[in-house]
């Protein structure tokens, strides 16, 4: 096996390892998918496929460009001081395919990341990519027509995602030579995209908001979900598939991934009840949607530290997460802005109380490495996190607006007002999600022209 750093490193993949990462690819797939039907349920029934067919389509615009230059803009070789991969070095991912046949009936040398072929780790980041441009489109539900959100979701990948990607991901050594600033020269930890994944989410989605404006008759009509089971089943899918998303980052079957998944089950379990009393406490009554709404809450907060904590330190920051997204939620209507499916109150807000609570709640005796500052190390590490966080919101927000803005003056962003008023799926996709069976008469097996028995 060829040990130094020539990219990429040639070798006989470890059959554990890549079968884990294997299924845990598989796992980060279901993610957008199962955010469909949670934010699906979120909507109002006439809107309901236009919700869900953005966040669908991340899966073939992502895909589309990962292929041809996302991968390798964020797992290329570091330019521009660690800002920006090459996006030449694995243009059409053909340089990860071939393989060398070691001789000897010896075991086939092919392109790895880790101990794993480097196409399966293609195809474990995409996801990372796609459900991360699927979750700015709750911030618009209602509101926003298809082409320009598949055209924004394309150019948003690019500019935003892909070069916030490789500042977090980009491991010296892992992919190629040198990798991003976030990681290697500020050494914030985000073990699984905490910044990348959540916070950037978050910011772009409170930009493309502002942008596009409130849908009409926010906040005096009551919008409320038209299925909370859907809801429901869509926050398990993606309980399910952070699994994925977080013991699979270790790229290993290993201890490692034990911690990640351990934290991960325990920072959503307890985000969940510290949600549901915080909604009795202010409420009265404790509810479903608090329920699946806790639980994401805290597997977003949990992403960025699920190996710098303890399983003690991840019930700290499901605590934590709960709490401070469950008050958040309300700040949309103190300052008026209309973030349909609260992408800032649990995405933006979540992923910044799990960057910075690393700050805090770090330990040495975890695979970092690392002490927060309650475990007496100092300030050092909180302000790393801190810098990480400001810096990845601001890029965020501010470049997504420029990239809406763009958007919207060009083929325009908005529903038209009677198609809004209607209902988008009609206009949009010429469905409905939920066809009834008139008992007063028509054609067909039960209206009037049925035979009769």
């Amino acid at each position: 096996m060829n040990t130094g750093l020539d990219f990429p490193v040639m070798g006989a993949p470890d059959a554990g390892n890549t079968a884990w990462v294997l299924a845990a690819a598989a796992m980060v797939l279901l993610m957008t998918p199962g955010l469909a039907f949670f934010y699906g349920g979120m909507v109002r029934a006439k809107s309901v496929l236009n919700m869900m067919m953005m966040s669908l389509s991340a899966i073939g615009v992502v895909w589309v460009l990962w292929v041809l230059f996302g991968y390798s803009m964020v797992f290329g070789d570091s330019s521009l001081g660690g800002w920006i991969g090459d996006p030449r070095q694995f243009a059409g991912l053909t340089a990860l395919v071939g393989g060398t046949d070691t001789g000897g009936g010896g075991p086939t040398e092919i392109p790895l990341v880790g101990t794993v072929p480097a196409l399966v780790f293609v195809a474990f980041q995409a996801g990372f990519a796609m459900v991360t441009v699927a979750l700015v489109s709750g911030a618009v539900a209602d509101r926003m027509r298809f082409l320009p959100w598949v055209v924004f979701a394309g150019i948003w990948a690019t500019l935003v995602y892909f070069p916030v990607a490789h500042w977090v991901f980009a491991l010296d050594g892992l992919t190629a030579r040198t990798g991003g600033w976030i990681a290697n020269e500020l050494r914030a930890i985000d073990f699984a995209g905490g910044t990348a994944v959540e916070i950037n989410a978050g910011a772009a989605g409170l930009a493309l908001a502002l942008v596009v404006g409130k849908r009409r008759g926010w906040p005096r009509e009551a919008m409320r979900p038209h299925n909370l089971p859907a809801v429901m089943v869509g926050a398990g899918l993606l309980w399910f598939g952070w699994f994925g998303f977080n013991a699979g980052s270790s790229l290993a079957a290993d201890g490692v991934a034990a911690v990640a998944l351990v934290n991960t089950m325990g920072a959503g379990a307890v985000s969940m009840v510290a949600w549901l009393v915080v909604e009795k406490i202010r409420d009265g009554k404790a509810t479903s949607f608090g329920a699946a709404s806790g639980v994401v809450a805290g597997l977003v907060a949990i992403t960025p530290s699920c190996t710098a904590v303890t399983p003690i330190g991840a019930l700290g920051v499901g605590a934590a997460a709960g709490v401070a997204c469950a008050l958040a939620i309300g700040l949309k209507y103190r300052f008026g802005y209309d973030d349909s499916l609260d992408v800032v109150g649990v995405h933006l807000v979540g992923g910044v109380v799990g960057t910075l609570m690393i700050g805090l709640l770090a330990s040495r005796s975890m695979p970092p490495g690392v002490d927060g500052l309650l475990y007496g190390g100092g300030l050092g590490q909180l302000g790393r996190q801190a810098v990480a966080v400001v810096v990845v919101l601001a890029y965020s927000f501010l470049v997504t607006a420029a990239i809406a803005t763009v958007v919207k003056l060009t083929i325009g962003v908005r529903a038209d007002p009677q198609h809004e008023t209607d209902g988008i799926d009609e206009h949009e996709h010429a469905e409905s999600a939920y066809e009834f069976a008139s008992t007063h008469g028509g054609s067909g097996l039960f209206g009037k022209n049925t035979p009769p028995a």
